[in-house]
């Protein structure tokens, strides 16, 4: 063999071992992305069928709290029918609220309908609802009181002696419920699919007005029956017979019978690393000809030493260390062969390491996700509560549903604090302007005086519902009823005798009515206290002193490292 073939033999070895570690490299981040991918689908899919369950707790708490109204349980038609009418208009997405007697006969409706007008009997969540005593979400439907697609959500009815002697039930608008999935946070070439017992679309993310109410192609459908027996995650046709990614759910309990699909484009998944590997490509192209014409042009002269040079480099090479050069240097035709090896060895160390680089971030990207969704399933449970909570407290007339919703407006008040500041912390002087700055009626009218203090999302969203409380208090009995009543609020952090930072909150009115103990401790009492014993381990004291009301708040502030343990803190006091 001539010295060039030995050459050119020599760079086809060298190239070799590099061109098997970017072959191996690419292998592992498409495996790599290809279980993230994967494992996103069936997390979207579990995250759509999770806001299906609360959307169903949701209904069934509210007909549940429908199904005590005296009119109602009385069956008196028309009192009934202008209750239903009222309440449907505040509830989103409904479209009607029906009440039916034992036999599936219309008692009355939130529309106006005559007793009587219709029949429910034949309906397959009426049948189901009656048989198991339990709610039940209905098949995908025109609504006989509505003349419009609607998906009914049921609930039974039960007499003084609980036996069950009718079905309450809540039509929701199906084109309301696929916007509310969509914004799940899914990336935005994802599809959401949700069908029903029958195999008909009650959602569909996009082409909402092209598959609603139409049933799946069987293809289809088989495929989700695929997927689901093969572990709820595989690569299947989507409706319109696009290749995805797709994982699958099959809710249980009152989602019996409905079915979650959410599909991720493959393509766009891959996208970047389709990219990177036609960058490798060149780049190794690119190498491959310089190294070529650099051992053409070294093939004129055999030098024994530069040739073992090359040759340990190769062996570096394949052993995998791409860091190794040849250190070959000079202006002879093997010292430009070997800075053209260098150069190739350089390009390729580079692009191992953008592939690397790319897989950490695609792990990282994976992990955040996943903390999100905790943090989002922690964040919605934990106002889900509070509001509960607030339900629960308020039940009464006319005056307490609008406490009600004074309650629920300062607490989302307090969350739009929060999410501005990416749920991290928020100034105590900001909580407090929230619920006062209404009430500013002059320079001195509202008196705020504190240094900065900024409290973890737990101790904004207690003290933001402790100053709501004093506010409308004040605003209703206080000072802040009069154009001649103050208040003042000064706090200060201080340590104690253990050494640990405790905030002390000081609320004093004046120049308001004279103010008197009240008879008996209220509810907004007891959510001051109990909020703040409860939530923040801390202390209140209310003293109704003739000149105004004095309210001081003393709370243990917690360490910055104590502050990342919120999740686990606020989990455990709403599970109690």
């Amino acid at each position: 063999m001539t010295l060039t073939g030995r050459i050119l033999l020599l760079v086809l070895l060298a190239l070799a071992p590099a061109v098997a570690v970017q072959i191996y490299n690419e292998q592992a981040l498409r495996a790599s992305r290809t279980d993230a991918v994967r494992a996103a689908a069936l997390r979207g899919a579990q995250g759509i069928a999770a806001d299906l369950n609360d959307f169903a707790d949701g209904a069934r708490q509210t007909l549940d709290i429908l199904a005590e109204e005296p009119a109602i349980q009385n069956r008196d038609a028309r009192a009934c029918g202008t209750f239903l009418a009222a309440v449907a208009e505040r509830i989103t997405g409904a479209r009607i609220i029906v009440v039916t007697d034992r036999d599936g006969s219309l008692v009355c409706n939130s529309r106006g309908a005559a007793p009587g007008a219709y029949s429910l009997a034949d309906r397959g969540y009426f049948k189901r609802a009656m048989a198991t005593g339990s709610s039940a979400i209905g098949e995908y439907v025109i609504g006989r009181g509505t003349g419009q697609p609607t998906i009914q959500f049921a609930h039974p009815l039960h007499d003084a002696s609980g036996a069950i002697n009718g079905l309450i039930n809540l039509g929701y608008d199906p084109e309301w419920l696929g916007r509310r999935l969509g914004q799940a946070g899914l990336p935005r070439d994802a599809t959401i699919t949700v069908t029903d017992r029958n195999g008909t679309v009650l959602v569909r993310l996009p082409d909402s007005a092209a598959w609603l109410g139409r049933p799946v192609p069987a293809g289809f459908a088989a495929g989700l029956e695929r997927t689901l027996e093969g572990g709820g995650v595989a690569e299947t046709p989507g409706l319109r017979g696009v290749m995805r990614i797709t994982g699958v759910v099959r809710p249980e309990g009152a989602l019996d019978g409905i079915t979650v699909a959410v599909g991720l484009s493959r393509d766009l998944a891959f996208a970047d690393i389709d990219a990177a590997t036609q960058r490798g490509a060149v780049l190794i192209a690119i190498g491959t000809l310089i190294a070529v014409l650099a051992a053409l042009w070294g093939g004129r002269r055999f030098i024994r030493g530069p040739v073992r040079q090359l040759l340990d480099a190769a062996r570096a090479w394949s052993a995998g260390d791409l860091g190794v050069r040849s250190g070959l240097t000079g202006t002879s035709e093997f010292g430009q062969l070997g800075r053209a090896f260098d150069r190739m060895a350089a390009d390729l160390q580079r692009h191992e390491e953008s592939l690397k680089a790319e897989l950490s971030r695609s792990q990282a990207l994976q992990e955040q996700q996943v903390t999100m969704l905790h943090e989002l399933n922690h964040r919605v449970k934990n106002t889900l509560a509070t509001v509960q909570s607030l339900a629960r407290q308020s039940r009464g007339g006319e005056e307490q549903v609008v406490q009600l919703e004074n309650r629920i407006v300062a607490l989302s008040k307090t969350h739009d604090l929060l999410t501005r500041r990416d749920w991290t912390r928020a100034p105590l002087r900001q909580v407090l302007e929230n619920e006062l700055s209404p009430y500013r009626a002059g320079a001195d009218h509202v008196i705020l005086t504190g240094e900065e203090v900024d409290l973890p999302p737990r101790y904004v969203l207690a003290l933001g519902m402790t100053a709501h409380e004093l506010t409308t208090n004040a605003a209703k009995y206080g000072a802040l009823s009069t154009d001649e009543g103050r208040v003042s609020v000064a706090w200060g952090v201080s340590r104690g005798e253990s050494g640990a930072r405790r905030l002390r909150i000081e609320w004093r009115e004046s120049g308001g009515p004279p103010v008197a103990p009240p008879r008996r401790r209220g509810f907004g009492s007891r959510l001051i206290t109990g909020g703040i014993a409860r939530e923040l381990d801390g202390e209140v004291r209310l003293a109704f002193e003739p000149d105004g009301l004095r309210c001081t708040i003393d709370v243990p502030l917690e360490c910055e490292a104590a502050s990342f343990s919120l999740f686990a803190d606020t989990s455990r006091r709403t599970a109690t």
